[in-house]
């Protein structure tokens, strides 16, 4: 199964979360797994102070991505920080350019997933991590969560939500994601590829 992880970052933090989404769709028997970036339009006018750039530095070295990579993959986790309770501008542009693949049926399905990361615990992970959902039923796509089988979803103190892998990266963005919403991050990365993998036998 070929799972395609495609993120928008500021200062990291998303960033950080779609590494251990991806190290989770790894550790399933046959995945393999591209992270790709959005396109920064440089829109948002935010300050680019040295966290931000070393951020970007790092961001800038992915791939940028494609629609020859959507359909290259068996399943799709979109990821984005939050603005106004839902995703970038970069991540919605990239989304919106996928009109051949849906007239095509191209992700009809294939299996999605999202996560996110929020400046506060209220910060809009929810109503962010079903914005990046939206578009994938449209495409005709299997959405997967986190299951409260999960006993990490029950006990987390910040992120993570049946929904999709989250982080609280706080006011300042200055705050990583913590060992629980990293394993979270894995959780849904490892349960994505695997389903993949029973959809496409």
């Amino acid at each position: 199964m070929k799972v395609l992880i495609v993120f928008d970052t500021r200062y990291g933090n998303t960033q950080k979360l779609a590494v251990a989404v991806a190290e989770g769709a790894r550790s399933a028997r046959g995945a393999e797994v591209k992270l790709a970036r959005a396109k920064d339009s440089g829109a948002e006018g935010l300050p680019m102070d040295e966290r931000r750039e070393r951020a970007q530095a790092e961001f800038v070295k992915l791939p940028e991505a494609t629609l020859d990579d959507l359909r290259w993959c068996d399943a799709l986790i979109l990821g984005s920080p939050t603005r106004f309770g839902n995703m970038t501008a970069p991540l919605k542009a990239f989304v919106d350019s996928t009109g051949p693949i849906w007239m095509s049926g191209g992700l009809v399905g294939k299996v999605g997933a999202a996560f996110t990361s929020t400046s506060t615990m209220h910060g809009g992970q929810e109503t962010t991590l079903v914005s990046m959902m939206f578009p994938m039923i449209h495409q005709g796509m299997v959405l997967v969560g986190i299951p409260y089988a999960e006993p990490l979803l029950s006990s987390t103190t910040r992120g993570g939500t049946p929904y999709g892998a989250s982080s609280v990266s706080g006011p300042m963005a200055d705050q990583p994601p913590n060992d629980d919403e990293l394993a979270l991050a894995r959780v849904l990365g490892k349960r994505v590829a695997e389903i993949a993998g029973k959809l496409a036998t």
